[in-house]
């Protein structure tokens, strides 16, 4: 049974700073400790600024972005500088002008070159490039979103933990109190002590899965705090929300419409387009690129001074980039796929989900509104008969079991309604704080 404690007790060390601890609370074994208490909305805002896989995906936003600057450059010019005709026996290379260095009949040259990319590269590279950033930040609120979700459900977790705890622990308690009853009737020769012992052996059954319980519930907090990005996760904090109030906010209609477009198909779609763009780029890549170079041309003394310009470009004889044209189209088609399979397992999840909730729903409510008022009112019944001498150990210790059987499977049924709601919520992307519509 997956939970945590509504209250247990614990040191405040680690989870989240700026909280303030709740009073002393005694634990089940009766010592005291200050607890920290957090609500839905808090885990979920902490979870929104430490969870280490949120984080991760919030530096591919970063890195998209770069690509969007490089795409962006212009490719720099080139400069270059040559001597030539430097005479290497022993004929001087003095002129008319003189024999310095600047005079010498040597032939200096100074070029400047610039490549001009052509045939729509750029322009694809910077659609390519922004579509990679829409692609990362819907990546990014994908995972906000189905962190939220999960956030959500665990935390319900908690609390469908720390409700079986104290349903075991009330339940135990109250077949103790038939104990002390047993022992009056034993003193008084109406029971059997074999009877009183049963007694006392279901309440210590009760006791020992209340202590399996508050172990589960202990698991159930600390996978909350690894969400939470706590580096040395403990377990040590109470949930401050209840069950009932999380189950009762959580009720939607069977209509529930979708919110905005989901970001998982935003992603895809943008992913779409970047291997649309990616393509045409590399059917762009087909087509020479110009270089444009001006040179300065320095020879005394027929040519001391001379400008030169011109024009070079790659003959696309051998290379027409096949190869990197059929990628892309690989790319392109398997973009296109994955986009098509995200849209449609998103409507599959919407249906899902409706189902799973209308079925959750009604089951907490019946349980909530109908069975539990009965089982308790046996119980009650049955409790006070064996009292009186009206009803058999047997009778008490089935009512006894049939109510606690059936509170367990309520806070189970209000778990699973808040968590349907969740998953359903999540799936239509309407925000999992929002009023139901």
């Amino acid at each position: 049974m997956a939970a945590a404690a509504i209250a247990c007790s614990s040191s405040t060390a680690g989870l989240v700073h700026g909280h303030a601890a709740a009073p002393p609370t005694a634990s089940s074994a009766g010592s005291s400790a200050v607890q920290r208490t957090l609500s839905l909305a808090e885990v979920q805002r902490i979870a929104f600024e430490r969870n280490w896989d949120l984080l991760a995906v919030r530096s591919e936003i970063d890195m998209a972005t770069a690509q969007k600057i490089v795409a962006r450059q212009f490719p720099n010019p080139t400069l270059s500088a040559s001597t030539a005709q430097i005479n290497a026996d022993s004929h001087p290379n003095g002129t008319i002008s003189g024999n310095g260095l600047w005079n010498r009949n040597y032939d200096t040259i100074f070029a400047v070159s610039q490549l001009f990319e052509v045939g729509g590269k750029r322009q694809n590279r910077r659609i390519s490039a922004e579509a990679g950033i829409k692609g990362a930040q819907a990546r990014f609120e994908d995972a906000r979103r189905v962190l939220n979700q999960a956030v959500t459900k665990n935390y319900i977790d908690t609390l469908l933990g720390g409700a079986n705890v104290a349903i075991l622990n009330d339940s135990a308690k109250s077949l103790r109190q038939e104990a002390q009853i047993a022992e009056t009737r034993l003193n008084a020769g109406d029971i059997s002590k074999a009877e009183k012992s049963q007694i006392e052996i279901a309440a210590e059954r009760l006791e020992m899965q209340a202590k399996a319980a508050e172990a589960a519930a202990t698991t159930a907090r600390i996978a909350v705090e690894v969400l939470l990005g706590e580096p040395h996760p403990t377990g040590k904090w109470a949930p401050g929300d209840t069950l009932d109030s999380l189950a009762s906010q959580s009720t939607l209609t069977s209509q529930a419409t979708p919110g905005a477009p989901r970001p998982d198909l935003v992603a895809a779609e943008a992913a779409k387009a970047k291997a649309d763009a990616d393509l045409r780029l590399q059917k762009a890549l087909r087509i020479p690129d110009p270089t444009v170079f001006m040179q300065y041309e320095h020879e005394p003394p027929d040519l001391p001074n001379a400008l030169g310009f011109g024009v070079s470009f790659p003959l696309p004889l051998w290379n027409r980039n096949r190869g990197g044209i059929a990628g892309a189209k690989a790319a392109q088609e398997q973009a296109r796929l994955q986009a098509a399979k995200v849209q449609g397992q998103i409507q599959a999840e919407i249906a899902n989900a409706r189902v799973a909730y209308t079925d959750a729903a009604a089951r907490w409510q019946r349980h909530r509104d109908e069975i539990v008022p009965k089982s308790a009112a046996v119980r009650q019944t049955v409790s006070f008969a064996y009292e009186k001498g009206g009803a058999s150990l047997l009778d008490l210790l089935s009512a006894q079991r049939t109510d606690n059987e059936v509170r367990l499977a309520t806070t189970q049924a209000a778990a699973e309604a808040a968590k349907a709601a969740a998953d359903l919520k999540a799936a239509l992307n309407v925000d999992l704080n929002a009023p139901a519509r």
